[in-house]
């Protein structure tokens, strides 16, 4: 049998990722992008790298993500909970999956919160109509 393939998801607001991780030598694509063209903003892509530098497989594993939907940070946000999800599952430790929660619980659990929805006859989600009593 052939190399171990690793395909998980993860979702943040409208964002989707999902990642496929297998081992290689470190290369990280990103809609058959490299990240550093895909994601031009520093601070994003150290984020996008947490998962990898937390467990010190930075240059053991290549990943490939596909995301859409969403902004820039929603987007990166799947993209670490997908990296980290599949980090887990190959390496099957259960100290790296405590690592991950002790740094940050939403590497491997998703956050639901969405944009609350605009209601019918008001400007925003919770605005009312003003009166006028006259």
């Amino acid at each position: 049998m052939g190399a171990t393939i690793i395909h998980k998801s993860g979702y943040r607001k409208t964002s989707v990722a999902r990642a496929t991780v297998k081992k290689g030598k470190g290369l990280v694509l990103v809609n058959n992008q490299p990240y550093k063209e895909y994601q031009p903003n520093v601070d994003l892509q150290l984020k996008l790298l947490e998962p990898l530098l937390i467990s010190g497989m930075e240059a053991k594993v290549d990943v490939t993500l596909n995301v859409f939907g969403g902004g820039q940070n929603s987007q990166v946000d799947a993209m670490r909970q997908a990296i980290a999800k599949a980090l887990v599952e190959l390496s099957g430790s259960e100290e790296l999956k405590r690592k991950f929660v002790e740094y940050d619980r939403s590497l491997l659990v998703a956050d639901t919160r969405f944009k609350e929805m605009k209601k019918p006859n008001n400007s925003h989600a919770r605005a009312k109509r003003q009166k006028s009593y006259r």
